[in-house]
């Protein structure tokens, strides 16, 4: 089946490094672009019907005369682009494009404050990743070229790892130079045999194709220990799962956004 990335585009300072991204992550797996951009056209209470159909289109149509003025600018001649400009709700027009024949991942930005209410919670990107039964690629500001080296997997002990997303998801990984940690962030006295072990079963499914190896951050020392490890900015991705502890969990998903994410400029990448 083929890919594609699903891009949406709100026109703001993020919009140019997403598409660079997605670009350059193109270039290695052969993706389709799709640029999806949401108008929000002013109404007058009192228009008419023909009247408010002719704003929501002049709305679309300037909106999609951006969109391919973007693409012109930074989508190289070899990539396939093509376009969506709606009025309607991601939620309703994510769907009907989740549904046509492809293996698709969806970019969207984070934008951040520092304050984590204003950074994740509420926000498009939490409302898209809640709604959307498919893989999120979450991107805060200033990254604008894609790597691989590290991988980092969040692995829970009772939200069970859709490995049939991951799976999909590792189709848009080259195999080569690519190390995968999966990995557990164990509360005060946990005893961790069980994540341990299936941690190391996870990382033998996957010791053919990647370069794997586990990690266990336990006690008062998990958020340092995996600081450490993850927050180095250089080369790394983060997969979490929706529903998991690590986003559930109001002391992790503070620090994994504010400081994984948009400090430690890590894209963070959501299965469903």
């Amino acid at each position: 089946m083929k890919k594609r990335f699903i891009v949406l585009i709100d026109f703001s300072e993020y919009s140019s490094d997403l598409i660079k991204y997605a670009c350059d992550w193109s270039k290695e797996t052969n993706a389709k672009i799709l640029l999806h951009h949401q108008t929000h056209a002013y109404l007058p209470a009192f228009a008419e019907d023909d009247a408010r159909q002719y704003i929501i289109q002049q709305a679309n149509d300037k909106a999609l005369e951006k969109l391919k003025a973007l693409a012109e600018d930074l989508i190289p001649d070899t990539i396939e682009v093509s376009y969506y400009v709606s009025e309607m709700d991601f939620h309703q027009t994510l769907p009907q494009l989740l549904a046509e024949p492809f293996e698709n991942l969806i970019f969207i930005g984070l934008k951040g404050t520092g304050m984590l209410t204003k950074l994740f919670l509420g926000s498009v990107a939490l409302r898209i990743i809640g709604n959307t039964n498919n893989t999120v690629v979450a991107m805060p500001k200033g990254i604008d070229s894609f790597s691989h080296e590290k991988i980092f997997v969040a692995v829970g002990d009772k939200k069970i790892l859709n490995l049939q997303e991951l799976d999909i998801f590792f189709k848009f990984i080259d195999e080569r130079n690519t190390t995968i940690t999966f990995f557990h962030l164990a509360k005060p006295n946990e005893d961790t045999s069980h994540i341990k072990e299936q941690l190391q079963n996870l990382a033998e499914t996957y010791a053919e194709r990647f370069t794997t190896n586990i990690a266990i951050y336990e006690a008062n020392n998990r958020v340092d220990g995996i600081k450490k490890v993850i927050n180095n900015k250089i080369d790394e991705i983060l997969i979490v799962q929706k529903g998991s502890r690590i986003l559930t969990d109001q002391l992790f998903r503070r620090f994994l956004i504010n400081e994984l994410v948009y400090e430690g400029q890590t894209p963070l990448i959501v299965l469903p």
